[in-house]
């Protein structure tokens, strides 16, 4: 299963309640997407993706929630934010890194 030993996932699990070993969804105060495989190997972008997508489908979903999203992929998984930060175009109630703000409204 997934470990929250490092990164986000370790802030997440140590300060917002995710739980160790889901790597996906609506955890305490924590929403956690994938974006390493039970074998700690980087995702591809097209999976990550379909993280993103059902997390945006949550936020809209969730109207009154908000989320504070940091830059997932973009540190352990060694990923850009020009890879990652355009998938979460549409999605509401969400605070993004600065550094991703050029590529989320699409200036990319």
């Amino acid at each position: 299963f997934p470990s929250h030993d490092k990164g986000a996932a370790f802030t997440a699990m140590c300060q917002y309640g995710a739980i160790n070993g889901v790597g996906e969804g609506i955890q305490g105060e924590a929403y956690g997407i994938p974006t390493k495989s039970v074998t700690i190997q980087s995702l591809p972008l097209s999976e990550i993706q379909k993280g993103v997508e059902r997390f945006k489908a949550f936020t809209l979903a969730n109207p009154k929630l908000q989320f504070f999203v940091t830059a997932i992929g973009c540190g352990l998984a060694g990923y850009s934010a020009k890879d990652i930060a355009p998938m979460f175009r549409g999605a509401i109630n969400c605070w993004f890194p600065a550094s991703w703000r050029f590529y989320i409204e699409g200036m990319d």
